[in-house]
């Protein structure tokens, strides 16, 4: 099961740089949303209690750390602002240029 968990978030994460390095503004978004879920996903794995138990397990007698899921948690939600305000972002630029293109857009620079 840790093998598909690390292939599945190591595909993730492919997928969001992939995305992130295309040309199209509306595609590096949702690579950002993407590659902000394989992090969390991969904080999730890792985050155990001195290593015994997983974050989401259901253990009888174990507790697991609660600071990782707090964590991601507060990542969820501070992406969540910060992928509104990049949404934002392209509305204006694609009213303003009429593309989604960062080849055809010009004069930002000044």
């Amino acid at each position: 099961m840790d093998l598909i968990r690390a292939l599945a978030i190591g595909a993730l994460f492919g997928i969001g740089l992939y995305q992130i390095l295309r040309r199209n503004v509306i595609r590096v978004a949702i690579g950002l949303v993407v590659l902000s879920n394989a992090i969390n996903l991969f904080l999730l794995s890792v985050g155990a209690y001195e290593g015994l138990v997983e974050a989401y397990a259901k253990a009888v007698g174990q507790r697991s750390d609660a600071l990782p899921q707090a964590l991601i948690l507060t990542a969820i939600v501070i992406s969540m602002g910060g992928f509104a305000f990049v949404l934002a972002l392209i509305y204006v630029l694609s009213a303003r240029y009429r593309t989604s293109d960062n080849d055809e857009v010009t004069g930002l620079s000044h």
